[in-house]
């Protein structure tokens, strides 16, 4: 009898086996150094950027002028007054003022009086960068080296208030801030060509760290002269002159430059304008004073 015989199937080893490790070519070492500069110069790029945007976040918050907290007394008007104005020492003023500046004389002579108006908060509201609900404008100008855009709502009657003071008084725009942003505002503001001159910050004297307008450097004489603007300490020099004026934000039911216009309807016949303004702060009207 034969047996048979069972054929046994080779097992396995178990033992692991040793493959060699293959070197790295070059052409790896080269994408891989690659990957790194390049990851490198992304990181250089987001850093250099987010430097960037702060350094234009903090070139906004100059634009406008610069204030700190008031002692403030409410008033029924909304507007600001200084409860006191403190004495600052001749040398301890820093002016910005140079005969450049000074304006021109009278053009046409039977203009004899002078309106300087602020612009910012008084005229016009302007927002950086993103753009509110309500705009009328835009502008865009390049603040060191960077364009930035301000989306910008002008005050209701504006253009009215300025037609009617341009037929008897002088416009001079008179605002703390920045040439560069400024210049484009009015351009846009004054389609009509209304205003006759424009001061920037570079007329403005440097007081305690705010920027104060003195008007008796601008070559009109301040019994012919008034100023109409949201910040008391821009006035601080002058307060006799000043018509102070609630800011305005986007209120558009705002009707403080429509009541103006009734003011200045009066005041065109008054000697001395600080006899006005007098008047106006005391909440009284100067015709009706005027006729008694």
């Amino acid at each position: 009898m034969v047996s048979k015989i069972a054929k046994r199937t080779p097992t396995k080893s178990l033992r692991p086996r040793h493959h060699s490790r293959r070197k790295k070519t070059p052409i790896k070492n080269a994408t891989a150094s690659a990957a790194s500069v390049v990851v490198a110069s992304i990181n250089k790029s987001i850093y250099t950027c987010h430097r960037r945007l702060i350094k234009i976040f903090t070139k906004l918050a100059r634009v406008a002028t610069p204030t700190k907290k008031l002692k403030t007394t409410p008033r029924k008007k909304g507007y600001q007054i200084l409860d006191k104005l403190p004495a600052d020492p001749p040398e301890a003023r820093r002016s910005l003022f140079n005969d450049k500046n000074t304006l021109p004389p009278l053009i046409p002579p039977h203009k004899k009086k002078t309106v300087f108006l602020d612009l910012d908060e008084t005229l016009v509201h302007s927002t950086p960068n993103f753009p509110p609900e309500k705009y009328d404008f835009v502008v865009r100008p390049i603040i060191d080296g960077q364009k930035v855009e301000f989306f910008v709502l002008k005050r209701p009657f504006v253009d009215e208030f300025l037609s009617f003071l341009s037929r008897d008084f002088e416009i001079v725009i008179f605002t703390a801030g920045i040439e560069e942003y400024a210049s484009l505002v009015v351009d846009k503001l004054d389609w009509r060509n209304l205003i006759s001159h424009r001061l920037y910050r570079s007329s403005c004297r440097e007081i305690d760290g705010k920027f104060v307008k003195d008007l008796s450097g601008v070559g009109r004489e301040l019994d012919k002269a008034v100023i109409l603007d949201d910040n008391p300490n821009s006035y601080r020099l002058q307060p006799e002159n000043a018509i102070p004026i609630k800011p305005f934000v986007d209120d558009l039911g705002d009707e403080e430059l429509k009541g103006l216009i009734g003011f200045f309807e009066g005041a065109d016949s008054v000697e001395d304008m600080r006899d006005a303004v007098k008047v106006y702060v005391a909440g009284l009207d100067w015709q009706i004073v005027e006729g008694i």
